[in-house]
């Protein structure tokens, strides 16, 4: 009874490790599937984030992009107007020179057209009346004189305003010296303007002199 037992026990230890054997294959293609889907899975979630990471990287650029652009616009615009100063000192400072020029041969003049002082008369008493009176008739004319010749659209008879300075205000609006003098209020923003002009705080009280 023994020996016929133990054939029976070798065939299904056979059996048992044929059966193992395929439950292991199949348990090792199972896993081997599910490694496969989850490769898959993984693809598929690192695309979108690949996608999105390099759609960040493109924004990034361009902003990079805008940003250097508009520094660089804002640079020239700096350097655009530190240059508009520079050419409006160096006007202002070419106006002072024509200014103080044009003093001097008002002076010139003044100076020539002065007449030379009467001789006194000791003889003579009643002579001395003549002289008088036609110093005074000619200082009349002199003064009426004075206030026809006063042209106000000249611009440059305002002290501190010259040649360019008269230009730039008459495109402005300003064609009056009585602008300057007496200023209104759509006036008063015309000449804000100049503000950067050498002597503007005085134009006002300079232009009522030549008034």
């Amino acid at each position: 009874m023994a020996k016929k037992s133990k054939p029976s026990i070798d065939a299904i230890v056979k059996s048992v490790n044929k059966e193992f054997d395929k439950a292991s294959n199949q348990i090792e293609n199972l896993i081997n599937d599910a490694l496969k889907q989850l490769d898959q899975l993984q693809t598929q979630v690192q695309e979108p984030v690949r996608k999105l990471l390099k759609e960040v990287e493109e924004l990034r650029e361009r902003e990079i992009g805008r940003f250097n652009d508009e520094l660089e616009r804002r640079m020239n615009d700096f350097h655009e107007l530190q240059a508009s100063l520079l050419d409006k000192l160096g006007l202002a400072s070419k106006e002072v020179e024509t200014d103080v020029k044009k003093a001097a041969k008002t002076t010139v003049k003044k100076v020539k057209s002065t007449p030379p002082p009467a001789k006194p008369v000791t003889k003579k008493p009643a002579a001395k009346k003549a002289p008088a009176k036609k110093t005074a008739a000619a200082k009349k004319p002199a003064a009426k004189k004075t206030a026809k010749s006063v042209d106000k659209s000249d611009l440059t008879l305002v002290k501190g305003i010259g040649p360019a300075t008269a230009k730039k205000m008459k495109e402005a609006g300003i064609t009056s010296i009585e602008q300057i003098a007496n200023p209104n209020d759509a006036d008063k923003k015309k000449l804000e303007s100049f503000k950067s002009v050498k002597g503007f705080d005085n134009f006002s009280s300079e232009a009522k002199k030549v008034l």
